[in-house]
């Protein structure tokens, strides 16, 4: 009998100075703004807005069109590079006078040929034919959606049942502060 005496006073006395080096410490956690318990959710329900959702996409197709060949531009580079390569050839050949005149004779013979190459088209100025081109429009298709902006939950903490609203789902259990202060 001796014995179980012995055993009962070590278990009690272990649990008292367990509880000696607990008790300061929940004293200072709540002198320093509480400490962080768990409370049972009640409730979780989402808060539902609807949203209208535009998804653009393109849409294309062949169409014929009629095009009239424009006229040249204004520019006479072809004609002046014609008439500058045309002289360069044409001054290797001859001697003196000779050289002046198939100079000459080059510049105008180039620029010539380079003008007759630069009016030279497939389809005349001013005439009209027909191609298909591609044409593509952008289309927004419109729907609703519902989003979640939130959730109103309801939870149990000792007994008692509080409510708040949260921007994610807690799931069973919620992290809540606990603070006591004395009453004066």
């Amino acid at each position: 009998m001796k014995l179980k005496r012995i055993v009962s006073i070590g278990v009690v006395g272990a649990v008292v100075a367990c509880a000696t080096l607990v008790m300061p410490t929940f004293s200072l956690a709540a002198a320093s703004g509480g400490y962080v318990d768990y409370a049972k959710v009640v409730e979780s329900e989402p808060l539902l807005r609807t949203v209208r959702v535009s998804i653009p996409r393109q849409e294309c197709w062949d169409e014929t069109v009629t095009v009239t060949q424009p006229a040249p531009g204004k520019s006479y580079t072809p004609e002046i590079f014609g008439s500058i390569l045309g002289a360069a050839v044409g001054n290797q050949f001859g001697r003196g006078s000779g050289r002046d005149i198939a100079t000459v004779a080059g510049a105008v013979l180039g620029g010539s040929l380079a003008h007759d190459y630069k009016n030279r088209r497939a389809v005349p100025y001013g005439q009209t034919y027909q191609t298909v081109e591609e044409r593509c429009q952008t289309i927004h298709e419109q729907h609703t959606e519902e989003r979640i902006d939130g959730y109103d939950v309801t939870y149990r903490y000792n007994g008692r049942e509080y409510s708040t609203r949260m921007a994610h789902d807690p799931g069973d259990t919620i992290r809540v502060r606990v603070s006591v202060s004395p009453l004066e």
